[in-house]
């Protein structure tokens, strides 16, 4: 099984400094659902490991949360491509968590479900903790430039870079060629 996890906020969609709290405020970076279908019509498994705090710190419920990976899944699937799974960690960063990235609760999630080795297995997101979690299970830490990614390029300078999404798809599928 060949296997693509991605961070959300940022790199899917656009990033929120008040949080993503509804559906209407999900809004998808330009390419990047048409990169997630290229993944999926190349044969990769795709899914979601995502921070989403707002519901631990009150600001919207897991129902809100369900109808915002539902107009994700749907705008995916619209495109032509589909998310495989969506894990998230609902915790608010006091709550000691082990599914909060940069721990790596989210990827062993993961790796359970689909019975993989994530050795090697790209891992696209924005921020630091995306990165840090990804190299601590053997991933393969991929930054991009959207969301928080500029900010986090500062501490991440020997990171695998990419301008947007689509851009890190590109070269993933030139891989395999």
């Amino acid at each position: 099984m060949r296997l693509v996890i991605l961070d959300r906020d940022g790199v899917i969609n656009q990033e929120s400094d008040a949080y993503i709290k509804t559906p209407e405020e999900w809004i998808p970076i330009p390419g990047s659902l048409e990169a997630i279908a290229r993944l999926s019509k190349a044969g990769y498994t795709v899914v979601v490991a995502s921070n989403q705090s707002g519901v631990g710190r009150g600001l919207f419920s897991l129902d809100t949360l369900a109808a915002i990976n539902g107009r994700m899944r749907k705008a995916v699937e619209a495109a032509g491509g589909k998310l495989d799974g969506i894990f998230f960690c609902p915790h608010a960063p006091d709550e000691r968590c082990d599914c909060r990235k940069p721990k790596t609760g989210l990827f062993k999630q993961i790796a359970e479900r689909y019975k993989v080795d994530l050795k090697g297995v790209p891992m696209i997101g924005d921020s630091g903790r995306d990165l840090a979690a990804a190299r601590t299970v053997g991933g393969r830490p991929i930054l991009v430039m959207t969301g928080r990614g500029l900010q986090t390029l500062e501490n991440e300078p020997d990171a695998e870079v990419y301008t947007d999404l689509a851009a890190a798809v590109a070269h993933i599928l030139k891989e395999i060629h």
